[in-house]
């Protein structure tokens, strides 16, 4: 997994609304870049809704929120749509930018281990550098968490 201090990998991913995004067009900007295993699912779900309450918050710290997930572009559209995120919410599908940060895991459920996502979320400066990494999240009480260091 990544650590503070690494350069960040560039990627190019569609958004919910099948847009091209890179990490090179937010440069200058801090990003928020929450990994999330699957859309509308309880703590994904949770998640996601307390970035979207705080998105105020976080455009005042000059922070740029991006979420992402294995899912298609459009689960990704239903999903936003559903709760009406304000952020891009980027379809990972073949879960290359997982990888790039380290984030792709065997994980067990019910005795059974499968490859997932773990839930991350990465602070990226405007220079593209790493400078904080949330591992193992627990939804609730995140955003705040996550506000908290960008102040």
């Amino acid at each position: 997994m990544l650590k503070a201090g690494d350069k960040a990998p560039d990627f190019s991913l569609l958004d919910d609304e099948g847009k091209t995004r890179t990490l090179r067009e937010f440069r200058g900007k801090r990003i928020v870049l929450f990994f999330y295993p699957k859309a509308d699912t309880p703590g994904c779900t949770t998640e996601a809704c307390e970035f979207r309450d705080a998105v105020p918050r976080f455009g005042k710290l000059d922070a740029v929120i991006l979420g992402a997930s294995p899912d298609s572009v459009d689960k990704q559209a239903r999903f936003k749509k559903k709760f009406g995120f304000p952020y891009a919410l980027l379809a990972d599908s073949d879960h290359s930018l997982a990888e790039a940060f380290g984030v792709w895991k065997e994980k067990s459920m019910y005795g059974r281990t499968y490859m997932g996502v773990e839930r991350t979320t990465f602070l990226i400066d405007g220079e593209g550098t790493i400078s904080h990494v949330f591992e193992k999240v627990k939804p609730a009480g995140h955003a705040d968490e996550v506000a908290a260091v960008l102040s």
